[in-house]
Protein backbone atom coordinates (compact mmCIF):
# COMPACT_ATOMS: atom_id res chain seq x y z
CA UNK A 1 0.00 0.00 0.00
CA UNK A 2 1.19 3.53 -0.81
CA UNK A 3 1.08 4.87 2.75
CA UNK A 4 2.83 8.09 1.72
CA UNK A 5 -0.39 9.22 0.01
CA UNK A 6 -2.39 9.00 3.24
CA UNK A 7 -3.10 11.80 5.69
CA UNK A 8 -1.73 11.85 9.24
CA UNK A 9 -5.16 10.93 10.61
CA UNK A 10 -5.47 7.96 8.25
CA UNK A 11 -2.01 6.71 9.22
CA UNK A 12 -2.80 7.10 12.94
CA UNK A 13 -6.06 5.19 12.53
CA UNK A 14 -4.23 2.32 10.79
CA UNK A 15 -1.72 2.12 13.66
CA UNK A 16 -4.40 2.30 16.37
CA UNK A 17 -6.44 -0.49 14.80
CA UNK A 18 -3.30 -2.64 14.34
CA UNK A 19 -3.89 -2.91 10.58
CA UNK A 20 -0.33 -1.89 9.88
CA UNK A 21 2.87 -1.38 11.88
CA UNK A 22 4.73 1.87 12.34
CA UNK A 23 7.77 0.31 10.68
CA UNK A 24 5.82 -0.52 7.53
CA UNK A 25 4.72 3.12 7.26
CA UNK A 26 8.22 4.45 7.88
CA UNK A 27 9.70 2.06 5.32
CA UNK A 28 7.20 3.39 2.79
CA UNK A 29 7.98 7.04 3.62
CA UNK A 30 11.74 6.53 3.31
CA UNK A 31 11.24 4.67 0.03
CA UNK A 32 9.24 7.66 -1.23
CA UNK A 33 12.03 10.00 -0.11
CA UNK A 34 14.55 7.87 -1.97
CA UNK A 35 12.44 8.14 -5.14
CA UNK A 36 11.95 11.92 -5.25
CA UNK A 37 14.52 13.57 -2.99
CA UNK A 38 17.33 13.72 -5.57
CA UNK A 39 15.11 16.00 -7.69
CA UNK A 40 13.46 18.02 -4.91
CA UNK A 41 16.22 18.47 -2.27
CA UNK A 42 13.70 19.01 0.53
CA UNK A 43 15.95 17.61 3.29
CA UNK A 44 19.33 18.61 4.68
CA UNK A 45 19.57 15.69 7.11
CA UNK A 46 17.65 12.39 7.05
CA UNK A 47 17.15 10.46 10.30
CA UNK A 48 16.30 6.98 9.06
CA UNK A 49 18.29 5.06 11.69
CA UNK A 50 17.09 7.34 14.52
CA UNK A 51 13.49 6.91 13.36
CA UNK A 52 13.56 3.14 13.22
CA UNK A 53 15.38 2.87 16.55
CA UNK A 54 12.81 5.05 18.34
CA UNK A 55 9.78 2.89 17.50
CA UNK A 56 7.67 1.47 20.34
CA UNK A 57 4.44 -0.48 20.69
CA UNK A 58 2.01 2.25 21.80
CA UNK A 59 -0.71 3.74 19.58
CA UNK A 60 0.76 7.25 19.40
CA UNK A 61 2.28 8.08 16.02
CA UNK A 62 3.26 11.31 14.26
CA UNK A 63 5.82 10.92 11.45
CA UNK A 64 7.03 14.48 10.95
CA UNK A 65 9.80 16.55 9.36
CA UNK A 66 11.37 19.50 11.17
CA UNK A 67 12.74 22.71 9.66
CA UNK A 68 16.49 22.85 10.24
CA UNK A 69 16.38 25.85 12.57
CA UNK A 70 14.55 23.90 15.30
CA UNK A 71 16.82 21.95 17.67
CA UNK A 72 16.65 18.17 18.07
CA UNK A 73 19.15 16.90 20.62
CA UNK A 74 22.05 15.01 19.05
CA UNK A 75 21.07 16.02 15.51
CA UNK A 76 22.65 18.62 13.22
CA UNK A 77 20.92 22.00 13.26
CA UNK A 78 22.46 23.95 10.37
CA UNK A 79 19.92 26.72 9.67
CA UNK A 80 20.87 26.17 6.04
CA UNK A 81 24.21 27.90 6.68
CA UNK A 82 27.88 27.01 6.27
CA UNK A 83 28.62 28.61 9.63
CA UNK A 84 26.55 25.90 11.40
CA UNK A 85 27.27 23.11 8.92
CA UNK A 86 28.50 20.72 11.63
CA UNK A 87 26.70 22.07 14.70
CA UNK A 88 24.92 19.35 16.70
CA UNK A 89 22.15 20.54 19.01
CA UNK A 90 22.67 19.83 22.72
CA UNK A 91 19.00 20.02 23.70
CA UNK A 92 15.48 19.57 22.35
CA UNK A 93 13.32 22.54 21.44
CA UNK A 94 10.09 22.69 23.47
CA UNK A 95 7.99 21.73 20.44
CA UNK A 96 10.19 18.65 19.97
CA UNK A 97 9.57 17.62 23.60
CA UNK A 98 5.81 18.03 23.15
CA UNK A 99 5.84 16.03 19.91
CA UNK A 100 7.88 13.22 21.48
CA UNK A 101 5.20 12.89 24.18
CA UNK A 102 2.65 12.24 21.42
CA UNK A 103 4.70 9.60 19.64
CA UNK A 104 6.49 11.76 17.07
CA UNK A 105 9.00 10.07 14.78
CA UNK A 106 11.37 12.62 13.26
CA UNK A 107 11.97 11.79 9.62
CA UNK A 108 14.58 14.48 9.00
CA UNK A 109 15.57 18.15 9.05
CA UNK A 110 14.30 20.15 6.08
CA UNK A 111 16.06 22.60 3.80
CA UNK A 112 15.55 26.33 4.27
CA UNK A 113 16.83 29.74 3.26
CA UNK A 114 19.95 30.49 5.29
CA UNK A 115 18.93 31.54 8.82
CA UNK A 116 15.35 31.81 7.46
CA UNK A 117 16.33 34.86 5.39
CA UNK A 118 14.68 34.46 2.02
CA UNK A 119 11.43 33.79 0.19
CA UNK A 120 12.52 31.07 -2.21
CA UNK A 121 14.83 28.53 -0.46
CA UNK A 122 17.54 29.58 -2.91
CA UNK A 123 19.92 30.98 -0.26
CA UNK A 124 20.57 27.63 1.48
CA UNK A 125 24.20 26.55 1.66
CA UNK A 126 22.92 23.01 0.94
CA UNK A 127 21.43 23.77 -2.46
CA UNK A 128 18.14 24.89 -3.94
CA UNK A 129 14.85 23.14 -3.11
CA UNK A 130 12.54 22.72 -6.11
CA UNK A 131 8.78 23.07 -6.39
CA UNK A 132 7.13 19.64 -6.90
CA UNK A 133 4.62 21.15 -9.35
CA UNK A 134 7.40 22.44 -11.61
CA UNK A 135 11.06 21.65 -10.92
CA UNK A 136 12.14 24.86 -12.66
CA UNK A 137 10.34 26.97 -10.04
CA UNK A 138 10.95 27.94 -6.43
CA UNK A 139 8.90 26.39 -3.60
CA UNK A 140 8.76 29.61 -1.59
CA UNK A 141 10.64 30.20 1.60
CA UNK A 142 12.15 30.27 3.99
CA UNK A 143 10.44 26.99 4.99
CA UNK A 144 10.48 25.65 1.43
CA UNK A 145 11.90 22.26 2.40
CA UNK A 146 9.04 21.54 4.82
CA UNK A 147 6.40 22.62 2.28
CA UNK A 148 7.89 20.42 -0.44
CA UNK A 149 8.31 17.42 1.87
CA UNK A 150 4.58 17.54 2.69
CA UNK A 151 3.37 18.28 -0.86
CA UNK A 152 5.40 15.43 -2.32
CA UNK A 153 4.37 12.78 0.22
CA UNK A 154 7.78 12.47 1.86
CA UNK A 155 6.01 13.20 5.16
CA UNK A 156 2.36 13.84 6.08
CA UNK A 157 3.17 16.86 8.29
CA UNK A 158 6.11 19.14 9.05
CA UNK A 159 7.13 22.07 11.24
CA UNK A 160 8.36 25.39 9.91
CA UNK A 161 8.93 28.88 11.22
CA UNK A 162 7.19 32.06 10.08
CA UNK A 163 8.87 35.47 10.48
CA UNK A 164 7.28 37.36 7.59
CA UNK A 165 5.29 34.65 5.85
CA UNK A 166 7.78 31.78 5.76
CA UNK A 167 5.10 29.14 6.39
CA UNK A 168 2.10 30.59 4.57
CA UNK A 169 3.97 31.69 1.42
CA UNK A 170 5.61 28.30 0.62
CA UNK A 171 2.39 26.53 1.61
CA UNK A 172 0.56 28.59 -1.01
CA UNK A 173 3.18 28.01 -3.70
CA UNK A 174 3.30 24.24 -3.03
CA UNK A 175 -0.44 23.66 -2.67
CA UNK A 176 -0.55 22.62 1.01
CA UNK A 177 -1.94 23.98 4.28
CA UNK A 178 0.34 26.23 6.33
CA UNK A 179 -0.54 27.61 9.77
CA UNK A 180 1.17 30.42 11.65
CA UNK A 181 -0.21 30.69 15.21
CA UNK A 182 -0.55 33.84 17.31
CA UNK A 183 2.80 35.20 18.46
CA UNK A 184 3.27 33.69 21.92
CA UNK A 185 0.95 30.71 21.37
CA UNK A 186 3.84 28.29 20.64
CA UNK A 187 7.15 28.32 22.51
CA UNK A 188 10.20 29.57 20.61
CA UNK A 189 12.59 27.82 23.01
CA UNK A 190 14.97 25.86 20.77
CA UNK A 191 14.13 27.82 17.63
CA UNK A 192 17.29 29.48 16.33
CA UNK A 193 16.44 33.18 16.35
CA UNK A 194 16.20 35.36 13.27
CA UNK A 195 13.95 38.22 14.45
CA UNK A 196 12.77 37.43 17.95
CA UNK A 197 9.70 39.70 17.99
CA UNK A 198 8.40 38.15 14.77
CA UNK A 199 9.48 34.46 14.67
CA UNK A 200 6.83 31.82 15.36
CA UNK A 201 6.84 28.04 14.86
CA UNK A 202 3.95 26.61 12.86
CA UNK A 203 2.69 23.62 10.88
CA UNK A 204 2.48 22.27 7.32
CA UNK A 205 -0.02 19.56 6.36
CA UNK A 206 -1.99 18.36 3.36
CA UNK A 207 -5.33 19.07 5.05
CA UNK A 208 -6.71 21.35 7.75
CA UNK A 209 -7.50 18.59 10.25
CA UNK A 210 -3.91 17.31 10.31
CA UNK A 211 -2.59 20.86 10.72
CA UNK A 212 -5.01 21.45 13.58
CA UNK A 213 -3.94 18.21 15.27
CA UNK A 214 -0.22 19.05 15.22
CA UNK A 215 -0.85 22.66 16.25
CA UNK A 216 -2.84 21.32 19.20
CA UNK A 217 0.17 19.24 20.29
CA UNK A 218 2.73 22.07 20.16
CA UNK A 219 0.52 24.82 21.62
CA UNK A 220 1.56 24.68 25.26
CA UNK A 221 2.75 27.28 27.74
CA UNK A 222 6.50 27.17 28.31
CA UNK A 223 8.17 29.15 31.10
CA UNK A 224 11.50 28.91 29.25
CA UNK A 225 10.23 31.31 26.59
CA UNK A 226 9.45 34.72 28.13
CA UNK A 227 7.23 35.61 25.14
CA UNK A 228 5.09 32.46 25.47
CA UNK A 229 1.59 33.27 26.72
CA UNK A 230 -0.15 31.12 29.35
CA UNK A 231 -3.37 30.82 27.37
CA UNK A 232 -5.96 28.04 27.83
CA UNK A 233 -5.21 25.00 25.66
CA UNK A 234 -7.74 24.25 22.93
CA UNK A 235 -8.66 21.04 21.13
CA UNK A 236 -8.40 22.32 17.59
CA UNK A 237 -8.84 18.91 15.96
CA UNK A 238 -12.14 18.34 17.75
CA UNK A 239 -13.36 21.87 17.10
CA UNK A 240 -12.81 21.76 13.33
CA UNK A 241 -14.90 18.59 13.10
CA UNK A 242 -17.72 20.43 14.89
CA UNK A 243 -17.92 23.12 12.18
CA UNK A 244 -21.57 23.48 11.16
CA UNK A 245 -23.88 25.74 9.14
CA UNK A 246 -24.78 27.83 12.18
CA UNK A 247 -21.13 28.74 12.74
CA UNK A 248 -20.67 29.64 9.07
CA UNK A 249 -23.84 31.74 8.80
CA UNK A 250 -22.92 33.76 11.88
CA UNK A 251 -19.55 34.78 10.44
CA UNK A 252 -18.70 38.23 9.19
CA UNK A 253 -15.67 38.19 6.87
CA UNK A 254 -13.57 41.22 6.04
CA UNK A 255 -11.96 41.69 2.62
CA UNK A 256 -9.20 44.33 2.75
CA UNK A 257 -9.16 46.52 -0.36
CA UNK A 258 -5.41 47.07 0.04
CA UNK A 259 -4.77 43.37 -0.71
CA UNK A 260 -6.34 43.56 -4.20
CA UNK A 261 -4.06 46.17 -5.69
CA UNK A 262 -2.57 46.53 -9.16
CA UNK A 263 0.19 44.01 -9.76
CA UNK A 264 -1.51 40.98 -8.23
CA UNK A 265 -1.68 38.07 -10.66
CA UNK A 266 -5.10 38.06 -12.37
CA UNK A 267 -5.79 34.37 -11.73
CA UNK A 268 -5.08 34.76 -8.00
CA UNK A 269 -7.52 37.65 -7.70
CA UNK A 270 -10.17 35.73 -9.62
CA UNK A 271 -9.76 32.58 -7.52
CA UNK A 272 -9.94 34.46 -4.19
CA UNK A 273 -13.07 36.25 -5.43
CA UNK A 274 -14.58 32.87 -6.33
CA UNK A 275 -14.12 31.69 -2.74
CA UNK A 276 -15.58 34.95 -1.39
CA UNK A 277 -18.63 34.58 -3.65
CA UNK A 278 -19.01 30.95 -2.57
CA UNK A 279 -18.98 31.97 1.11
CA UNK A 280 -21.50 34.72 0.45
CA UNK A 281 -23.89 32.17 -1.09
CA UNK A 282 -23.40 29.99 2.01
CA UNK A 283 -24.70 32.79 4.22
CA UNK A 284 -21.47 34.43 5.32
CA UNK A 285 -21.64 38.22 5.56
CA UNK A 286 -18.87 39.79 3.44
CA UNK A 287 -17.67 43.31 4.24
CA UNK A 288 -15.01 45.40 2.51
CA UNK A 289 -12.54 46.76 5.06
CA UNK A 290 -9.48 48.97 4.97
CA UNK A 291 -6.04 48.36 6.44
CA UNK A 292 -4.60 51.74 5.45
CA UNK A 293 -1.02 51.23 6.64
CA UNK A 294 -0.52 47.99 4.67
CA UNK A 295 1.59 49.79 2.06
CA UNK A 296 4.27 50.47 4.69
CA UNK A 297 4.48 46.88 5.99
CA UNK A 298 7.34 45.67 3.77
CA UNK A 299 9.46 48.76 4.54
CA UNK A 300 8.80 48.40 8.28
CA UNK A 301 9.62 44.69 8.23
CA UNK A 302 12.90 45.18 6.39
CA UNK A 303 14.03 47.68 9.00
CA UNK A 304 12.93 45.77 12.11
CA UNK A 305 13.77 42.19 11.07
CA UNK A 306 17.36 42.93 9.93
CA UNK A 307 17.91 45.02 13.06
CA UNK A 308 16.98 42.06 15.26
CA UNK A 309 18.96 39.69 13.02
CA UNK A 310 22.13 41.78 13.31
CA UNK A 311 21.89 41.40 17.08
CA UNK A 312 20.92 37.70 17.10
CA UNK A 313 23.61 36.67 14.62
CA UNK A 314 26.42 38.46 16.46
CA UNK A 315 26.96 35.25 18.45
CA UNK A 316 28.28 33.40 15.38
CA UNK A 317 31.88 34.55 15.63
CA UNK A 318 33.93 31.37 15.20
CA UNK A 319 34.76 31.27 18.91
CA UNK A 320 32.22 29.06 20.73
CA UNK A 321 30.76 26.99 17.88
CA UNK A 322 30.27 26.93 14.15
CA UNK A 323 32.64 27.51 11.26
CA UNK A 324 36.05 28.95 12.21
CA UNK A 325 38.78 30.16 9.89
CA UNK A 326 42.07 29.06 11.45
CA UNK A 327 44.46 30.79 9.09
CA UNK A 328 48.11 31.13 10.07
CA UNK A 329 49.14 34.03 12.31
CA UNK A 330 45.61 35.48 12.39
CA UNK A 331 44.75 37.97 15.07
CA UNK A 332 41.50 37.47 17.02
CA UNK A 333 39.78 40.22 14.99
CA UNK A 334 40.99 38.76 11.69
CA UNK A 335 39.72 35.30 12.71
CA UNK A 336 36.38 36.77 13.74
CA UNK A 337 35.95 38.73 10.50
CA UNK A 338 37.10 35.92 8.22
CA UNK A 339 34.90 33.31 9.93
CA UNK A 340 31.79 35.45 9.52
CA UNK A 341 32.68 36.49 5.98
CA UNK A 342 33.15 32.90 4.81
CA UNK A 343 30.49 31.35 7.05
CA UNK A 344 27.57 33.58 6.06
CA UNK A 345 25.98 33.80 2.61
CA UNK A 346 25.26 36.98 0.67
CA UNK A 347 21.65 37.46 1.84
CA UNK A 348 22.54 37.05 5.51
CA UNK A 349 25.40 39.54 5.17
CA UNK A 350 23.05 41.98 3.43
CA UNK A 351 20.54 41.85 6.26
CA UNK A 352 23.17 42.08 9.00
CA UNK A 353 24.51 45.22 7.33
CA UNK A 354 21.04 46.71 6.90
CA UNK A 355 20.20 45.99 10.53
CA UNK A 356 23.46 47.33 11.91
CA UNK A 357 23.03 50.51 9.87
CA UNK A 358 19.48 51.18 11.09
CA UNK A 359 20.57 50.68 14.72
CA UNK A 360 23.70 52.83 14.46
CA UNK A 361 24.17 56.18 16.14
CA UNK A 362 22.40 58.94 14.25
CA UNK A 363 20.08 56.57 12.36
CA UNK A 364 18.24 54.76 15.19
CA UNK A 365 15.51 57.41 15.55
CA UNK A 366 15.25 58.02 11.82
CA UNK A 367 14.75 54.34 10.94
CA UNK A 368 14.28 51.83 13.76
CA UNK A 369 12.24 53.99 16.14
CA UNK A 370 10.04 55.27 13.32
CA UNK A 371 9.48 51.74 12.03
CA UNK A 372 8.33 50.64 15.49
CA UNK A 373 5.77 53.46 15.50
CA UNK A 374 4.41 52.44 12.10
CA UNK A 375 4.31 48.82 13.27
CA UNK A 376 1.95 50.00 16.01
CA UNK A 377 -0.25 51.69 13.41
CA UNK A 378 -0.44 48.44 11.43
CA UNK A 379 -1.41 46.62 14.63
CA UNK A 380 -4.15 49.19 15.32
CA UNK A 381 -5.49 48.82 11.76
CA UNK A 382 -6.11 45.13 12.46
CA UNK A 383 -7.64 45.81 15.88
CA UNK A 384 -10.08 48.26 14.30
CA UNK A 385 -10.91 45.77 11.55
CA UNK A 386 -11.60 42.98 14.05
CA UNK A 387 -14.06 45.23 15.84
CA UNK A 388 -16.12 45.00 12.66
CA UNK A 389 -15.44 41.46 11.35
CA UNK A 390 -14.64 37.99 12.72
CA UNK A 391 -12.00 36.98 10.17
CA UNK A 392 -10.14 38.47 7.22
CA UNK A 393 -9.70 36.80 3.81
CA UNK A 394 -6.97 37.79 1.37
CA UNK A 395 -4.52 36.31 -1.14
CA UNK A 396 -1.45 34.66 0.39
CA UNK A 397 0.91 35.77 -2.38
CA UNK A 398 0.75 38.30 -5.24
CA UNK A 399 1.95 35.69 -7.77
CA UNK A 400 2.29 31.94 -8.10
CA UNK A 401 5.73 30.30 -7.93
CA UNK A 402 8.33 32.11 -10.03
CA UNK A 403 11.29 30.60 -11.86
CA UNK A 404 14.46 29.62 -9.98
CA UNK A 405 16.95 32.47 -10.36
CA UNK A 406 14.32 34.94 -11.55
CA UNK A 407 14.53 37.24 -8.51
CA UNK A 408 17.66 36.13 -6.65
CA UNK A 409 19.63 39.14 -7.96
CA UNK A 410 16.80 41.59 -7.30
CA UNK A 411 16.33 41.69 -3.52
CA UNK A 412 13.54 44.28 -3.65
CA UNK A 413 11.36 42.15 -5.93
CA UNK A 414 12.10 39.13 -3.75
CA UNK A 415 11.07 41.04 -0.61
CA UNK A 416 7.81 42.15 -2.24
CA UNK A 417 6.73 38.52 -2.65
CA UNK A 418 5.88 38.61 1.08
CA UNK A 419 3.76 41.77 0.85
CA UNK A 420 0.51 40.02 1.88
CA UNK A 421 1.97 37.90 4.69
CA UNK A 422 4.23 40.39 6.52
CA UNK A 423 1.45 42.52 8.13
CA UNK A 424 0.19 39.46 10.05
CA UNK A 425 3.62 38.99 11.68
CA UNK A 426 4.01 42.68 12.52
CA UNK A 427 0.68 42.52 14.37
CA UNK A 428 1.36 39.09 15.96
CA UNK A 429 -1.83 37.59 14.49
CA UNK A 430 -2.58 33.97 13.57
CA UNK A 431 -2.82 33.20 9.86
CA UNK A 432 -3.36 30.24 7.58
CA UNK A 433 -2.91 29.54 3.88
CA UNK A 434 -5.06 26.87 2.24
CA UNK A 435 -5.09 25.72 -1.40
CA UNK A 436 -7.97 27.07 -3.50
CA UNK A 437 -7.02 26.30 -7.10
CA UNK A 438 -4.38 26.71 -9.80
CA UNK A 439 -3.25 29.19 -12.41
CA UNK A 440 -3.10 28.49 -16.17
CA UNK A 441 0.32 26.81 -15.73
CA UNK A 442 -1.03 24.39 -13.14
CA UNK A 443 0.70 26.18 -10.24
CA UNK A 444 -1.08 26.30 -6.87
CA UNK A 445 -2.88 29.39 -5.54
CA UNK A 446 -3.22 30.00 -1.79
CA UNK A 447 -6.05 31.66 0.14
CA UNK A 448 -5.03 33.42 3.35
CA UNK A 449 -7.28 33.72 6.40
CA UNK A 450 -6.32 35.96 9.34
CA UNK A 451 -7.92 35.90 12.79
CA UNK A 452 -7.79 37.99 15.98
CA UNK A 453 -5.15 37.04 18.55
CA UNK A 454 -5.63 33.51 19.98
CA UNK A 455 -8.63 32.81 17.72
CA UNK A 456 -6.92 30.01 15.80
CA UNK A 457 -9.97 27.81 16.27
CA UNK A 458 -12.22 30.24 14.39
CA UNK A 459 -9.68 30.46 11.56
CA UNK A 460 -9.24 26.68 11.35
CA UNK A 461 -12.99 26.04 11.30
CA UNK A 462 -13.58 28.34 8.34
CA UNK A 463 -10.57 26.78 6.58
CA UNK A 464 -12.00 23.31 7.19
CA UNK A 465 -15.38 24.37 5.79
CA UNK A 466 -13.81 25.81 2.63
CA UNK A 467 -11.63 22.72 2.19
CA UNK A 468 -14.65 20.41 2.40
CA UNK A 469 -17.08 22.43 0.32
CA UNK A 470 -15.21 24.61 -2.17
CA UNK A 471 -14.36 21.96 -4.71
CA UNK A 472 -11.62 22.12 -7.33
CA UNK A 473 -9.84 19.32 -9.16
CA UNK A 474 -6.42 18.64 -7.69
CA UNK A 475 -3.50 18.50 -10.10
CA UNK A 476 -1.16 15.57 -9.48
CA UNK A 477 2.13 14.47 -10.96
CA UNK A 478 4.93 12.05 -10.03
CA UNK A 479 6.15 14.47 -7.34
CA UNK A 480 2.76 15.58 -5.92
CA UNK A 481 0.34 13.45 -3.90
Amino acid sequence: MEFYKLSLKELQDLVKTKQVSKKEILDCLFKRIEEVEKDLNAFITLLKDNSLNSLNNDDKFIPIAIKDNICIKGVKTTCGSRILENYIAVYDASVIEYLRQEGAIFIGKTNMDEFAMGSSTETSYFGITRNPYDLTRIPGGSSGGSAVAVASGEVPVALGSDTGGSIRQPAALCGVVGVKPTYGRVSRYGLVAFASSLDQIGVFARNVYDAAKVLEVISKYDWRDSTCVNYPKEEYSREVLETDEIFIRNLKIGVPKEYFVEGIQKEIKEKICEVINFLSKEGVEIKEISLPHTEYAVAVYYILAPAEASSNLARYDGVKYGYKDMGEKMSMIECYMSSRNQGFGAEVKRRIMLGTYSLSSGYYDAYYAKAQKVRRLIFEDFMQAFNEVDLIIAPTTPTTAFKIGEKIDDPLQMYLSDIFTIPCNLAGLPGISIPCGYDKNGLPIGLQILAPHFKESRMLKLSYFIEKNFKFEKILNKYVV
